[in-house]
């Protein structure tokens, strides 16, 4: 059944890591996987990885802060206010020193399912290496 549904500030499902505290805005599940917006505080010192998708592309917009995204020929310093996309097969990672906060748009992708999976493992999960890939590249994450 279709519904009107609204998430309030500090709402939605959500995931506080080591690095970052998510709050998922829009579930896949409401969109036939094909978006997924997620809210995210960045703690100090956010660093995510090189890699890249086959499928997903990401929007990420600028709430809080100053976000560093890092290609392979550049690095662009997002600010308050900026948005970025990141087309399929892009190589990019990802730093914020001073922490910060953004809503990043994922279109044919499940990244919500990605955490919700995350959010499960142990800390011994986390330390196995092929475990980790496989579990990434499930949900469309390659890692360098």
């Amino acid at each position: 059944m279709n519904k009107v549904e609204t998430i309030r500030k500090g709402e939605g499902k959500n995931y506080n890591y080591s690095q970052d505290h998510c709050f998922v805005k829009l579930s896949s599940d409401q969109t036939n996987g094909e978006l997924c917006i997620v809210e995210d505080t960045l703690k100090p010192g956010f660093y995510l990885p090189r890699h890249h998708h086959k499928l997903m592309t990401e929007v990420f917009y600028i709430l809080e802060g100053e976000v560093d995204l890092i290609f392979d020929d550049q690095t662009i310093i997002l600010k308050q206010g900026d948005t970025i996309t990141v087309p399929v097969n892009i190589w990019h990672a990802a730093r914020c020193k001073h922490g910060g906060k953004m809503l990043t748009i994922f279109k044919n992708g499940q990244f919500d399912k990605y955490l919700e999976r995350l959010s499960k493992m142990s800390d011994q999960d986390f330390e196995n290496e092929d475990l980790m890939e496989s579990v990434a590249e499930s949900f469309d994450i390659y890692n360098a």
